[in-house]
C-alpha cells in the first residue's frame, strides 16, 4: 500500500521530485476541503486561474468573458458571494462587468497552492456567505535557485517565466516576472472572437471594426517578489508585492474592450510563536490593493459616430485591511480570537472624445467594515468540535446625494463535527449561517443616466447544512458531501424594468459532490468527480413566471487517468462531460445550452535534474460548446430576436513548455 500511495502522489504531481530542490510546500487536504497543489508547475498551459479551478474541481465551473481573465462559479455561486483572497489579502475587480474578477488579478505562474471551502463556515473572512478559495503564492527558499521557461500554444500563444529565489536561515528573496501574449483563439466552427462576434451579435454598431480583425485578444505581464524575514525561531516576518499590466483585451460579447486593466497587491505578515500562556501563535497581517480598469469602445463600429467616439467607463478600486488573530490553549481546547477591519473604494465615470466628463458609473463609493470573531477547537475521542462566531459591522458611503448611505450588522456562526472512527475513515456535519453586504454596483451603478442598482437592498443571509464522508481503501479512496442552503435576502438581477433592477429574494440551492481514486497498479491511477445540484426561487419574481435560480450549472463528470512511465515522465488524460441546461431562468436572460464532452491529454518528462518538457493538447475532438450562460447581471450584447450572445470555448489546443532550471 505505502508503494501505491507514493506512485499515486508522483501522478498528481508528476516530476516533482526534483521540486523538493526548492522546497515545494504541499497543503494537506481535508473532508471539508478541496486542495489544488503545485498550480505553477503542473497548470502551465495560460496563466488564468479560473481555467484551471474549473478543471480541478466539479464543483468550480467557468464564466468565459474573453482569451483571458474569466471568472468562476463555486456552487451556483459567484461575485461576492464566494470570498477570494491571495495570500490573505483581498483585491477586487474595478468592472462592474466581471471583466477583471479577483482570480484575473494573480497569475498561475505564481501560485503554489489554492485551497477551495465550501459553505459558511469560515469566521475569519468577512462575506464569506458561501464559501471562499484561498490563494497562496509561492515562497522563496533556503540556497540559491532559479528557472527559464517558455511555452508555445495554438493561436499564438506564447509566455515566458523567469524565477529567482535565494536566501538563508535569516533572510530569503523570491523573484518571479513573466509575459505572455495571444492572437485571438478559434472555437471548434473555426471562428476567431472577430468573428463570433460579427456573426452573433445583432446590432452593427456593436461589431468590430474590419481593420481590428486580425488584432491579439490580450497581452499581459506579471511581478511578484516576496521576501521572507526569520527575525529568530519564534518571529517571522513576510512582505509581499505584485504588480500586474494586461493591455487591449478583447471582450466579443460585451459592448466594450479593455484598453488595459492594471492591479497592484501587497502583503505583509508577522508571525509570533510561543509568547506565553495566552498567546502561542499571533498573527497580523494587513494589506493594500488598487486596480485601473478602462473599457471603451474604439475597436466597435459605433466608435465612428462622432458623438459616441472614445466612449469610456474608466473604473477605479482600491481596498486596504488589516487583520490580526490571536491562538491560545484553553480548558482543554484552542481558541483563536481575531480582529478584521478594511476598507474598499470603488468610483467609476464616464466619457468620451468631445466631454471629458459625462456622468458617474459608480461614484466614489467606500465600504468599510468592522469584525470580530472567535472559533474554539476541541477533541473528544474520535471527534472533533470547531465552532465560530463573527460579529461584522459595515458602514457604505457614497458621494452620490440622491442615493442612500447603507449601514448593516450581522452575526454568524458555525459549528462542524468530525467523526474519524478509525484512521481510513471520516464523517463530517456542518451547519452555518452567514451573511454579506450588498456592493456598490449592486446599490448604485448608473448607466444612462439611469439608475441599475437599489439602494434599499438588504443583506443576503445563507443557512446551510452540509455532511459527508471520506473513506480510504488499500487502492484508493471516496469522498461525498451534501448541502442545502437557503439564501434570505439573495441579491439578484431583473431582466424587466429600466431601473432599480436588483432585488432580494428568497432562494435556496441544494447538490451533492462526490470525488474518487482508484490505485489500478503501480503505474496507473484513475480519478473522477461528479457535482449535481439544483437552484430555486421560493416564489417568482413580480411580473415573471420562472422560479429556476442563474448560475446552476448542470452535473458535470470528470474522469481522468494518470500513466506514470517512471519517476521522470507521466501522461494524463482527462474527460469531461457537463450535461445540457435544462434548468434555466429563460425569464433573467438565460438560454439552453447543449451538453459537451471534452478530451485533454497532457504528457510531461524530465530529461534531467535540470530540464522539463510538457507537452498537451485540450478539446482533442475539436469539439463547439459554451461553458456559461447569458444570465443578464452581465450586459452581453444581444443576439437574435430574444437571446444574448453565447461565446464559444476555444477549439482544439495544443501547447508545449520547455523549463530549464538551476
Amino acid at each position: 500500500m505505502n508503494k501505491k500511495i507514493c506512485l499515486s502522489l508522483s501522478c498528481a504531481f508528476a516530476l516533482n521530485l526534483y521540486a523538493q530542490d526548492l522546497g515545494t510546500m504541499e497543503v494537506a487536504e481535508k473532508v471539508t476541503n478541496k486542495v489544488v497543489n503545485n498550480v505553477n508547475t503542473q497548470d502551465i498551459k495560460n496563466a488564468d486561474l479560473a481555467e484551471v479551478l474549473a478543471k480541478k474541481s466539479p464543483s468550480i465551473s467557468m464564466i468565459r468573458r474573453s482569451g483571458i481573465a474569466n471568472d468562476i462559479i463555486l456552487r451556483g455561486q459567484k461575485r461576492d458571494n464566494i470570498k477570494v483572497t491571495i495570500d490573505g489579502g483581498m483585491i477586487h475587480g474595478a468592472c462592474p462587468n466581471r471583466m477583471d474578477p479577483p482570480t484575473s488579478h494573480i497569475i498561475t505562474s505564481n501560485i503554489q497552492t489554492v485551497e477551495i471551502n465550501e459553505g459558511p463556515f469560515d469566521v475569519t473572512e468577512f462575506g464569506n456567505l458561501s464559501g471562499n478559495v484561498k490563494i497562496t503564492t509561492q515562497k522563496p527558499q533556503t540556497g540559491v535557485h532559479g528557472s527559464l521557461e517558455g511555452t508555445f500554444g495554438s493561436f499564438g500563444y506564447k509566455k515566458g517565466v523567469i524565477n529567482a529565489s535565494a536566501g538563508n536561515e535569516k533572510i530569503k528573496v523570491a523573484v518571479t516576472y513573466s509575459k505572455e501574449e495571444s492572437d485571438q483563439y478559434k472555437d471548434g466552427n473555426g471562428d476567431t472572437l472577430f468573428e463570433q462576434n460579427s456573426k452573433n451579435a445583432t446590432t452593427a454598431a456593436d461589431k468590430y471594426q474590419d481593420k481590428y480583425k486580425d488584432m491579439k485578444a490580450y497581452e499581459k505581464q506579471s511581478l511578484m517578489v516576496k521576501t521572507i524575514i526569520n527575525i529568530n525561531d519564534n518571529h517571522e516576518l513576510e512582505i509581499s508585492g505584485t504588480k500586474n499590466e494586461s493591455d487591449n483585451i478583447l471582450y466579443p460579447s460585451t459592448g466594450m474592450d479593455a484598453k488595459y486593466d492594471d492591479s497592484k497587491l501587497f502583503n505583509a505578515k508577522y508571525t509570533a510563536k510561543n509568547l506565553g500562556s495566552f498567546s502561542k501563535k499571533l498573527e497580523v497581517k494587513i494589506f493594500k490593493s488598487d486596480v485601473d480598469h478602462p473599457m471603451d469602445i474604439t475597436l466597435r463600429n459605433k466608435n465612428t459616430n462622432a458623438m459616441m467616439a472614445g466612449m469610456t467607463n474608466h473604473l477605479t478600486t482600491d481596498a486596504k485591511g488589516l487583520k490580526v488573530m490571536n491562538t491560545f490553549d484553553a480548558l482543554g481546547s484552542e481558541f483563536l480570537v481575531g480582529l478584521d477591519t478594511s476598507k474598499r473604494n470603488w468610483d467609476g465615470k464616464y466619457y468620451n472624445d468631445k466631454k471629458p466628463f459625462i456622468g458617474h458609473s459608480i461614484d466614489d463609493s467606500d465600504t468599510k467594515n468592522n469584525a470580530l470573531f472567535i472559533k474554539n477547537t476541541k477533541k473528544i475521542d474520535n471527534f472533533k468540535f470547531e465552532v465560530g462566531a463573527r460579529y461584522d459591522k459595515t458602514k457604505i458611503d457614497t458621494a452620490n446625494s440622491s442615493d442612500e448611505d447603507r449601514e448593516y450588522n450581522s452575526l454568524s456562526g458555525n459549528v462542524v463535527v468530525t467523526l474519524t472512527p478509525n484512521k481510513n475513515t471520516q464523517y463530517f456535519v456542518g451547519i452555518g449561517k452567514a451573511s454579506r453586504v450588498p456592493d456598490a454596483r449592486e446599490l448604485y451603478f448608473q448607466k444612462s443616466g439611469k439608475s441599475i442598482g437599489t439602494d434599499t437592498l438588504e443583506k443576503t443571509t445563507n443557512t446551510e447544512i452540509d455532511f459527508g464522508l471520506e473513506h480510504k481503501y488499500e487502492d484508493g479512496k471516496v469522498k461525498a458531501k451534501f448541502f442545502y442552503s437557503k439564501l434570505e435576502n439573495y441579491i439578484y438581477f431583473r431582466n424587466s424594468g429600466t431601473e432599480n433592477k436588483f432585488e432580494n429574494i428568497d432562494a435556496k440551492i441544494y447538490g451533492l459532490e462526490l470525488n474518487g481514486s482508484y490505485y489500478i497498479n503501480d503505474t496507473l491511477t484513475l480519478d473522477a468527480g461528479y457535482a449535481y445540484k439544483v437552484g430555486k426561487k421560493d416564489e417568482a419574481m413580480t411580473g415573471q413566471t420562472d422560479k429556476d435560480l442563474a448560475d446552476i450549472t448542470p452535473a458535470k463528470t470528470t474522469i481522468g487517468l494518470t500513466y506514470d512511465h517512471s519517476d521522470m515522465t507521466s501522461l494524463r488524460t482527462e474527460f469531461v462531460n457537463v450535461a445540457k441546461w435544462d434548468k434555466f431562468d429563460s425569464d433573467n436572460g438565460e438560454q439552453a445550452l447543449d451538453s459537451y464532452n471534452i478530451v485533454n491529454i497532457k504528457a510531461q518528462t524530465a530529461f534531467s535534474k535540470n530540464i522539463e518538457l510538457t507537452v498537451g493538447v485540450d478539446n482533442l475532438f475539436d469539439e463547439t460548446y459554451a461553458v456559461s450562460n447569458t444570465y443578464s447581471d452581465l450586459t452581453l450584447l444581444a443576439s437574435g430576436s430574444n437571446e444574448k450572445m453565447l461565446l464559444n470555448e476555444p477549439g482544439r489546443y495544443v501547447y508545449a513548455n520547455l523549463k530549464f532550471k538551476f
